[in-house]
């Protein structure tokens, strides 16, 4: 087998084989197969696509290129939530709790934020001594005895997937649905995962910027998981402006305990019941999504997800006096509220522009080098459809120094859009792909 041949056969609109797809995968995993090779085969992915066959044999094949999570022998069935990213997407922290609570282990391997979508690990990293970098030892541990883990990847997980992602980065193939679908479910399938809830997210804020790319992305994906064996469900949301109130880090980790006590913005609190429900079900712990949701509403009003929030905070080091009082956690020297300087109904609320103004504060990266400021971020006091009056509260501004502020200041300002006429809210999921 030559890998030209599989080049040219993919060029010319063939259907790789097994054989050939796991002889590439591994070829250029070893670094037999050169990066140009594999960079003109990723452009003849892009342009002509792959069968969900081709795709799932990819995926197996790059989640087979390193080691593999056995977590059976600890748990009955392994289940696990991804997001492709989004402008204060702090879920994790509040449904994986809630979720653990209910009786269902979760193992949660997360990752780290670039550009302006905000990574769970840095979140977490705002409560002093959280430990992000378990062994596989530590990890098995506490499923076993506690049935909660959020970590960093401690194996080296699908090690083709981080070639080939490199390498696309650099040669215009990052938006191949098949590539970063079978990126996405490599990570999932060898960390362990056989039951998978995806959250696809949709919008200016998001990778996927519209519906049908977003349906293209989900459908792949569940098509994946049904051919390797996993139940899949992918849930499309909406990331045409920020999810809650909070972007930044300590600033999410408020908003989601918040919400673990039972309060919350309300959008993003259903947004957690709606993602549990899924998980809940999809892990068998409830027949239906009715039955489902009471119980994640039951977990979080009881106090028993905050007990299981706080629990892994302690197991993995942390200083849980932050957690009891998050008035401790990271704080901006500078703070500022802003008003609106007109009034009307809000049309449009930016979520890419907030997402890269709070980067701009330091809250992200946009190299994987930069460091995090915990503290900085932006609070968004209303919602798309929201009537606001001339000097009602728009947005507050947690900066590190008066620069930022009036650099974050009028960059934010413009992320928001009027209109004269009542505008409908916008819908939090847009459908359930299964």
């Amino acid at each position: 087998m030559r890998a030209v041949d599989i080049i040219i056969k993919k060029r010319d609109r063939g259907q790789l084989s097994r054989e050939e797809i796991e002889f590439f995968v591994n070829g250029f995993a070893k670094g037999e197969i050169p990066d140009y090779q594999v960079a003109a085969w990723a452009m003849a992915v892009l342009l002509n696509g792959m069968t969900d066959e081709e795709t799932t044999f990819l995926t197996l094949a790059m989640a087979n290129s390193g080691d593999i999570l056995d977590l059976s022998h600890v748990v009955p069935i392994e289940v696990d939530k991804h997001s492709t990213g989004g402008v204060g997407d702090k879920t994790t922290l509040v449904v994986e709790p809630t979720v653990a609570s209910c009786g269902l282990p979760v193992c949660k391997m997360s990752g780290r934020g670039l550009g302006f979508s905000g990574g769970t690990l840095d979140k977490m990293e705002s409560i002093p001594g959280f430990r992000t970098d378990l062994s596989t030892d530590e990890v098995i541990e506490l499923l076993r005895t506690k049935g909660l883990v959020l970590t960093g990847q401690s194996l080296d997980l699908a090690p083709a997937d981080g070639k080939l992602y490199s390498l696309r980065d650099v040669t215009g193939t990052v938006q191949s649905i098949p590539l970063i679908a079978s990126s996405v479910m490599s990570k999932k399938i060898a960390g362990g995962a056989k039951a998978i809830v995806l959250d696809v997210k949709i919008g200016s804020g998001a990778f996927m910027k519209n519906l049908d790319e977003g349906r293209e992305l989900s459908k792949l994906m569940v098509a994946i998981g049904k051919l390797s064996g996993r139940r899949v469900v992918a849930l499309l949301s909406d990331m045409n402006q920020p999810l809650g109130h909070a972007v930044g880090n300590a600033l999410e980790v408020k908003e989601a305990i918040d919400t673990l006590h039972g309060n919350g913005p309300a959008d993003f609190r259903e947004h957690c019941l709606t993602v549990a429900s899924h998980m809940l079900v999809v892990g068998e712990k409830s027949q239906t999504l009715e039955d489902a949701r009471q119980l994640a509403i039951d977990a979080i009003d009881s106090g028993r997800a905050w007990s299981k929030f706080r629990d892994m905070v302690i197991n993995q080091g942390g200083d849980v006096s932050y957690a009891d009082h998050p008035e401790k956690l990271p704080a901006a020297k500078f703070v500022e509220m802003v008003r609106s300087d007109r009034s009307g109904y809000l049309k449009w609320i930016d979520a890419k522009v907030i997402g890269e103004t709070s980067v701009e504060m330091g809250a992200g990266r946009a190299r994987k080098e930069d460091k995090i400021d915990h503290s900085v971020g932006i609070i968004i006091h209303r919602k798309v459809g929201d009537r606001v009056e001339n000097g009602t509260p728009l947005f507050t501004l947690h900066a590190a120094s008066k620069q930022s502020l009036e650099r974050a200041r009028a960059s934010v300002m413009g992320a928001f859009e009027y209109s004269s006429e009542p505008v409908k809210e916008l819908p939090l999921f847009y459908e359930v792909i299964q």
